[in-house]
């Protein structure tokens, strides 16, 4: 898959996480601002490692804000509601079949095979990761990503860090 993603951007992402961003295909989801808060990548990456994260989230406000909520216990409470809600189950399993079935069509790699990531389809593990597929996929495709973004509000609110921001001009 060629990259289409503009220099901008990557740029963006760079100061985000404090390293070079891998393996980036496209930006899934910005924050009101303009800046890349979900990428989509490689299911390997550039040295050869595996990664299971098709939707990785870059920004480092909503990261915290989804930090606060992973210690308030709320990933226990979904992964025993997955248990006993068999229709909230059922979702959940589609999402990780949809998640699965992308992420095969950008390429197969036998390490993760049948892996998704957050915990999916059984318990939670990481809400950064389902808020990621929420936010990449929009509204029904992730129910307990959708949740959780719906916990978090409107996160960005106070946020200056749209007043430098330059709208990214694609690479030609």
């Amino acid at each position: 898959m060629v990259n289409q993603v503009a220099q901008a951007d990557l740029d963006a992402v760079a100061d985000q996480l404090g390293r070079p961003p891998r393996g980036i295909l496209e930006i899934m989801s910005r924050c009101p601002s303009g800046h890349p808060n979900v990428v989509k990548t490689e299911p390997r990456l550039d040295d050869g490692t595996p990664f299971p994260t098709m939707y990785y989230l870059t920004c480092p406000r909503l990261a915290g804000e989804i930090g606060t909520l992973e210690a308030s216990g709320l990933m226990r409470e979904m992964s025993a509601r997955i248990l006993q809600d068999s229709e909230l189950a059922r979702a959940y399993q589609r999402a990780h079949e949809s998640y699965l079935a992308e992420r095969e069509a950008i390429g197969h790699v036998p390490e993760i095979d049948k892996i998704t990531a957050g915990g999916m389809p059984t318990r939670v593990k990481c809400l950064h990761v389902l808020v990621g597929h929420s936010l990449a996929k929009g509204p029904g495709v992730n129910p307990l990503g959708d949740e959780a973004l719906e916990l978090l509000g409107a996160w960005w609110n106070g946020n200056s860090c749209g007043e430098d921001w330059v709208e990214p001009v694609a690479d030609d």
